[in-house]
C-alpha cells in the first residue's frame, strides 16, 4: 500500500468515527424528552428499545427502519420542531410539490450553517468577496430563497433576487403548453438581464442549467463581469457541465451542487480530466450522509461504481432523517482524498418513479 493509499485509509476510518460520535450526540438529542421533537418522542413510544442505548454507530439507524415519505406531508409541522429550540423563530421549506402536497422541513439555523460551510468550497479568485449576487432561480417556499442571499451577505456581498416558480412551469407542462413554459422563462431571463446590466458590481451568479443555457444565449458572461457560476439543478449532466465549461462560462468558475430541501448541500469534486466531466457529488458529512442502495433491496449498499436509488440520512439537532429513499439514482463514488467518505456520481430522475414526476423543469 502506497503511503497515499493510506493516508486516504486511515482518513476514512477518522471520518467514521467522527460521523458515529454525531450519530450517538443527535440521537441523544431527539429521543431526549427535554430537547427532542414530539414526533421522534411518540415514535419512540413505539419501540422494543431505547434509541439512545441501542443507537451507537451510523449503521444502527437501520434500526429505527426507513424513513417513510409521508411524514413530512402535511401536518402539524409543529412536531419537527425540537423542544431544546423553544421560543427560536422557526422557518418552514418544502420540496418542489412534483409529487402531491409538498414535503416541509423545519430550519432555525441550519440553512445559514450549510451555507457557510459550501462558502469555504468556493474559491475567493472567482468568487471575491464583497462582491454582489444574483439569484436566478426558484425561491419562494424553498430555502434557496434565504441560502443564497445568506451566502452572499456571508461572503461580504448584496444578493440580488429573480424567482423562477417551478410549480408553474409544471402546470404549464402538464397542460401541454411549451410555448408558454418558454415565454415564462425569457421573462425571467430578462428579468435577470436588467439587473446584470445595472449592476455592475454582479461577479457571482447562482441558477439552474437551463436557465444558465437560457442566459448565455442572449449574452456573454465574461462581457457582464460573471468570474463565478453556482449551479444546481435536475438537468446537471456530463454533457452540461463539460458544455458550460467549454462553450458558456467564458472561464467563469462552475460550482455544481447537489442540494434539496432535506439534505441541504451536497458539494462537487473538484474537476480533474480523469473524471472526464461527470458529475460527482459529496455530502456534508457528518450533518448528512448520502448511499447508494439497491432498488429492491433498499438495506444493501451498491459496490463502488454500481447503480442504484440515492438514500439520504439528514443529521441535525433541528432535523433528524435516518435512511430516506430519495427520487434520484446515482452510481456509488469511492472517498476521495478531499472527502474520505462515500460519494454520488451523476445523480439523475430515479426510473421507477419518472410516470409520476415531471422532470427537467429547470
Amino acid at each position: 500500500m502506497s503511503t497515499a493509499e493510506a493516508t486516504l485509509e486511515s482518513n476514512i476510518r477518522e471520518s467514521r468515527a467522527t460521523l458515529d460520535a454525531w450519530v450517538r450526540e443527535v440521537v441523544q438529542w431527539h429521543f431526549n424528552p427535554e430537547s427532542g421533537c414530539s414526533f421522534w418522542l411518540d415514535y419512540s413510544q413505539t419501540l422494543s428499545f431505547d434509541p439512545r442505548e441501542a443507537i451507537q454507530t451510523y449503521d444502527d439507524l437501520s434500526k429505527l427502519g426507513p424513513f417513510q415519505d409521508e411524514w413530512l406531508r402535511g401536518g402539524p409541522v409543529r412536531r419537527w420542531v425540537p423542544k431544546g429550540y423553544a421560543g427560536r423563530p422557526v422557518y418552514t421549506f418544502e420540496t418542489g410539490g412534483s409529487t402531491g402536497v409538498p414535503k416541509s422541513r423545519i430550519n432555525i439555523e441550519d440553512f445559514r450553517l450549510d451555507y457557510e460551510a459550501f462558502s469555504a468550497t468556493l474559491p475567493d479568485e472567482y468568487f471575491p468577496k464583497g462582491t454582489d449576487w444574483l439569484s436566478l432561480g426558484p425561491t419562494g417556499p424553498r430555502r434557496l430563497r434565504l441560502a443564497v442571499e445568506h451566502l452572499a451577505q456571508y461572503r461580504g456581498g448584496i444578493c440580488f433576487m429573480v424567482d423562477l416558480d417551478p410549480r408553474w412551469v409544471i402546470k404549464l407542462l402538464k397542460m401541454g403548453q411549451p410555448k408558454m413554459a418558454e415565454q415564462y422563462k425569457q421573462h425571467v431571463i430578462e428579468q435577470g438581464l436588467t439587473l446584470l446590466r445595472a449592476h455592475d458590481n454582479i461577479r457571482c451568479l447562482f441558477t439552474t442549467p437551463k436557465l444558465l443555457e437560457a442566459l448565455c444565449e442572449k449574452v456573454s458572461l465574461k462581457k457582464l463581469g460573471i468570474t463565478g457560476v453556482f449551479c444546481g439543478g435536475t438537468e446537471m449532466t456530463p454533457q452540461f457541465h463539460r458544455f458550460a465549461v467549454e462553450e458558456l462560462l467564458d472561464g467563469a468558475y462552475f460550482a455544481a451542487t447537489y442540494g434539496n430541501t432535506l439534505m441541504g448541500l451536497a458539494v462537487h469534486k473538484p474537476r480533474i480530466p480523469e473524471d472526464n466531466y461527470a458529475i460527482i457529488y459529496y455530502p456534508p458529512l457528518p450533518r448528512a450522509m448520502i448511499e447508494v442502495v439497491d432498488p429492491d433491496n433498499p438495506d444493501r449498499i451498491v459496490n463502488y461504481g454500481e447503480t442504484g436509488r440515492v438514500r439520504l440520512t439528514t443529521l441535525t439537532k433541528e432535523f433528524f432523517m435516518p435512511r430516506f429513499l430519495e427520487r434520484d439514482a446515482a452510481e456509488r463514488e469511492p472517498p476521495c482524498e478531499l472527502y474520505p467518505w462515500d460519494g454520488v456520481r451523476n445523480v439523475r430522475p430515479f426510473a421507477g418513479l419518472q410516470g409520476t414526476v415531471v422532470e427537467g423543469v429547470y
